[in-house]
């Protein structure tokens, strides 16, 4: 097996043509000649998660984050990106990353909290040409006031916490969403019709929201995670009789802690 055949696999579920201009989706270290043995799985191409591929034997790491993204001007162990790099390197470790590629299907990062939050009609929240693009929208099956909305976001996304706006008086009945850092889709969920829109890295400002809208910060992380187990999946259902592991380490990655 090459590295170049699970490319193929994980660009045929998202294509690297529709990242966005400054994302750097796609093979950050290696070629796709190189032969591959085994592919670990995860979030953030840290160098634990190198340290882990290397373990067990997977000569290939897929995560969502790329490991390189605005560029690096020097290379050094005190960086973790550097020494993530170092390390991939000598163990001779390729590394991909499926970010915004995930991110604009319907079958990735966004539609995955659609489905998660049981929503019906779910469709591209700021769609482009080719039926990709960022963000998602659907609706309840049955309208819940913003009280139990919250708590079934809270409840869905495994959450001890959650930031929100001003709760609505109106009931809940159309959810939008965006992993990751959507913040610049807010205007979009209000004029697909939402009254809660769900992101990561919302600022301040962006919690002064109008009569009949509200927004809910659920974390970077929590939003994304789940794409992690469906590139796994991916991997599996092509490569049925290759090693493909997701990183044990998972659940404790998330960088941000709530104390």
């Amino acid at each position: 097996m090459k590295v170049g055949d699970i490319i193929g696999a994980i660009e045929a579920f998202a294509p690297l043509g529709i990242q966005e201009h400054w994302d750097n989706s796609g093979l950050v270290i290696g070629s796709p000649e190189d032969e591959v043995h085994g592919v670990l799985v995860g979030f953030d191409c840290t160098p634990e998660l190198i340290d882990e591929a290397a373990a067990c034997g997977a000569d290939l790491v897929v995560t969502h984050h790329p490991l390189i993204f605005r560029g690096l001007k020097r290379i050094n162990r005190e960086d973790p990106v550097g020494q993530a790099v170092i390390k991939a390197v000598q163990a001779g470790i390729a590394v991909y990353a499926a970010h915004t590629t995930a991110d604009k299907v319907l079958a990735g990062v966004s539609g995955a909290m659609a489905r998660r939050l049981g929503l019906q009609d779910i469709r591209i929240l700021a769609p482009e040409a080719d039926g990709v693009g960022l963000g998602a929208v659907g609706d309840l099956p049955e309208p819940l006031s913003a009280d139990e909305a919250v708590r079934r976001v809270k409840a869905c996304f495994g959450l001890r916490c959650i930031r929100t706006s001003k709760p609505v008086s109106c009931p809940v009945s159309r959810i939008a969403m965006c992993g990751g850092s959507g913040a610049d889709l807010i205007d979009a969920a209000r004029a697909a019709g939402a009254q809660l829109y769900l992101s990561g890295d919302i600022s301040y400002h962006r919690f002064f929201t109008p009569e009949g809208f509200m927004v809910a910060d659920i974390g970077h992380f929590e939003g994304e995670v789940e794409i992690v187990s469906i590139l796994f999946s991916l991997l599996r259902k092509n490569f049925p009789t290759f090693a493909v592991r997701i990183s044990a380490r998972l659940a404790e990655s998330n960088p941000v802690h709530c104390l």
